[in-house]
């Protein structure tokens, strides 16, 4: 058993493997020289300083897992169930796939100094000076990251100016409506934000400038010690280029619903694979920790299960995710689209509210602002398919788990 990608959800899998019973080999190979780690913390305690790492508590030595660290995949042979690595040919029976994502590279600032991504261990580890010395700061891009790396910047005591190409902060997962009550939490947290901005590029700073000047399209000029971005990830398979293993329009690995690809032998999870939902009728790519977290759960039970004639269950999980921004915990769980009926349960204004999106009668997201309860009630009431009543559910004093029709 070869496990490609040494994040959460190559981790998991190796670990499944062996506590569902799988007693062949296993090795994780990982491109980065660390021991694994998990991902969340590099925007929080690690690049705070309040943490050295953040490595997986996974004593892989008694669990019989083989770490090749430092080692890059390079290519698949199906046909010869052979992976291509920078350290030589590694033959395999079963072949993981669970590479990840990686971070979208504003143009023409690759290799630049002082232009920063956040996505890896030596990523944070750059930035933590950066916010100790506390230099003016541009974020590229109000998403997620953006807004986690802000909060972290202006804690550190950092000056911050987001700058966002769209109309409103998040507007690749939510609509600007519900973004609109966060846009306030910017300027109350006394960071900049430019939406409609374009950036035309990022040039060194002249006299009396500093390290760095972000030039916008409309002719703006923002200086900066350091510029940070964060505009999105896209999966990591551009290696697996010739391999005759299916890719769907993002660069994404087309796994079956369990997660199965369409290589013998060969499975992929996490960041770098979609998978079918039958729950919401179309196909879904989730960037989110908590499916690194469950889907090896399922490759594990299909490796194992083949042996003895078994099927695990479709894979088709109710998405969940987080982030702690501004002094909030926002919470999301399941998938909208935008012919979803939308109601509020609270002040959007006021510290704790939740948005509800209905299909056909029933509940098939909920994003809760400092609502943990919300969140936990709805993603129960999204899995068992429950019909909704709007009128008791746009109550906020009323529980989720009391609303249905």
């Amino acid at each position: 058993m070869v496990v490609v990608g040494a994040g959460m959800a190559g981790v998991q899998t190796a670990v499944a493997l062996r506590e569902q019973g799988f007693t062949g080999t296993v090795t994780l190979i990982g491109a980065e020289p660390h021991q694994p780690y998990d991902r969340p913390p590099l925007s929080k305690a690690v690049l705070l300083g309040t943490a050295e790492g953040s490595a997986f508590d996974v004593d892989f030595e008694a669990l019989g897992i083989t770490l090749r660290l430092g080692c890059e995949a390079l290519g698949v042979r199906p046909g010869a169930h052979v992976l291509d690595t920078s350290a030589g040919p590694v033959p395999y029976d079963v072949l993981v796939l669970a590479t990840g994502a990686e971070p979208f590279r504003l143009p023409g600032t690759e290799g630049v100094p002082g232009v920063h991504l956040l996505r890896t261990l030596d990523d944070a580890e750059r930035l933590r000076p950066v916010l100790a010395r506390q230099h003016d700061i541009v974020v590229v891009g109000a998403g997620w990251i953006g807004a986690e790396f802000a909060t972290a910047a202006r804690e550190a005591g950092c000056a911050v100016t987001v700058v966002e190409a769209a109309g409103h902060p998040l507007a690749g997962a939510l609509p600007a409506e519900v973004a609109a009550p966060m846009t306030a939490w910017y300027a109350d947290a006394g960071v900049g934000l430019r939406t409609h901005a374009r950036v035309e590029r990022v040039e060194s700073g002249g006299p009396g400038e500093a390290g760095h000047v972000v030039v916008l399209d409309d002719g703006s000029r923002l200086p900066a010690g350091a510029v940070v971005v964060g505009i999105g990830a896209r999966p990591a398979t551009a290696w697996l280029d010739g391999s005759g293993i299916a890719l769907g329009p993002h660069g994404d690995i087309l796994a079956d619903d369990r997660l199965r690809t369409s290589a013998p032998d060969v499975h992929a999870v996490g960041d770098c694979a979609s998978f079918p939902s039958g729950r919401y009728g179309e196909r879904l790519l989730v960037h989110h920790w908590d499916n690194a977290l469950q889907g090896p759960r399922t490759v594990a039970a299909g490796i194992v299960g083949a042996a003895v004639g078994e099927v695990p269950a479709a894979y088709d999980p109710v998405p969940y995710f987080w982030s702690e921004q501004f002094g909030r915990f926002v919470q999301y769980a399941g998938h909208h689209t935008a012919a979803d009926t939308l109601l509020w349960r609270g002040e959007p204004s006021g510290p704790a509210w939740t948005v509800c999106w209905l299909r056909e009668g029933r509940l098939a997201a909920l994003l809760a602002v400092g609502r943990p309860r919300d969140l936990a009630q709805g993603k129960r009431l999204i899995q068992a398919g429950a019909t909704m009543d709007p009128r008791l559910l746009a109550d906020p004093a009323r529980p989720l788990k009391a609303s249905t029709a």
